[in-house]
């Protein structure tokens, strides 16, 4: 994209959420890539994460599997473990707090959809009863059997793992009521056994607050970043209220900023660049 047209667009999109009572945020994992957080896009950069796991020959998809946890529960745990331990020491990029400034005060509020699991809008600021985590939260727990349908905090978890071997060892965490090895509550490939019970209190919110915005007959920003089509469901939200809301679709994204003339405003950056590109138009 010429940089003419890439400055048109972000007075575009300044202009659109300068306009609007609330902002409807999507994101994907390309919102954490700026943060340092791994980009799992095809098996090339997951293998470069987790040499071990491409020396078995195991594929990103293979691995995000429920199975691993009765199969070697080890090996699932080393790499939830690992990934849990990253999203509790990764410091979310200086993207997450502009946007937050820009929609915090919004006369009818915001609200966050993320396919995520990582929990690093939480650790900005943005506020967890407005937040939908489609896809789950690697920061909760769940029995894998399942014998009950608690989810719980995995706040007080510590996963040791063996580097060398890339394997969990000591205590791994159990169900408290039945035993069984317990796992994310992250949906995966594969997952009939996913509890989506949180998610899906939080998507139960997120209409509510649609209702409200539609009721007074509010003025709706969409903002998409970072949401790739390998697995659209970031994509076809974000499409879908931004057409119910009548309003353009401001998508973020350096590979996949493609949208139909008319329909939106593409910004072909990543997150961090893209955020702060909006931001000196407001």
């Amino acid at each position: 994209m010429k940089k003419m047209e890439q400055t048109e667009n972000y007075k575009k999109a300044a202009e659109l959420i300068k306009n609007a009572d609330a902002v409807f945020i999507t994101a994907g994992a390309g919102m954490g890539v700026d943060s340092g957080l791994p980009d799992f896009r095809g098996n090339k950069g997951f293998w470069n994460e987790y040499p071990i796991i491409a020396q078995k020959g195991i594929s990103f998809s293979d691995m995000a599997n429920p199975g691993w946890f009765e199969k070697d529960p080890s090996l699932a745990w080393a790499f939830y473990g690992h990934r849990l331990q990253l999203y509790r020491d990764t410091v979310p990029h200086k993207g997450f707090t502009q946007l937050l400034d820009i929609v915090k005060n919004k006369a009818l509020g915001y609200f966050v959809f993320t396919s995520n699991v990582d929990g690093q809008f939480q650790k900005a600021g943005f506020e967890h009863n407005k937040i939908e985590e489609v896809h789950g939260s690697i920061h909760h727990l769940q029995c894998t059997e399942p014998c009950c349908t608690d989810i719980w905090s995995a706040d007080t978890y510590n996963i040791e793992i063996d580097d060398e071997l890339f394997e969990a060892y000591g205590d791994l965490p159990y169900c408290k009521k039945c035993n069984a090895v317990v796992r994310p509550n992250i949906l995966m490939f594969g997952d009939w056994h996913w509890l989506p019970e949180r998610s899906e209190n939080q998507n139960i919110k997120l209409a509510t607050w649609f209702g409200d915005l539609e009721r007074k007959k509010a003025k709706l920003a969409v903002i998409e970043i970072g949401a790739g089509t390998a697995i659209p469901t970031v994509r076809r939200k974000s499409e879908r209220i931004a057409a119910a809301f009548g309003t353009e679709l401001i998508r973020i994204n350096p590979r996949d900023a493609h949208i139909p003339r008319g329909y939106g405003i593409r910004i072909a950056t990543g997150a961090a660049e893209g955020i702060n590109g909006i931001c000196e138009f407001l």
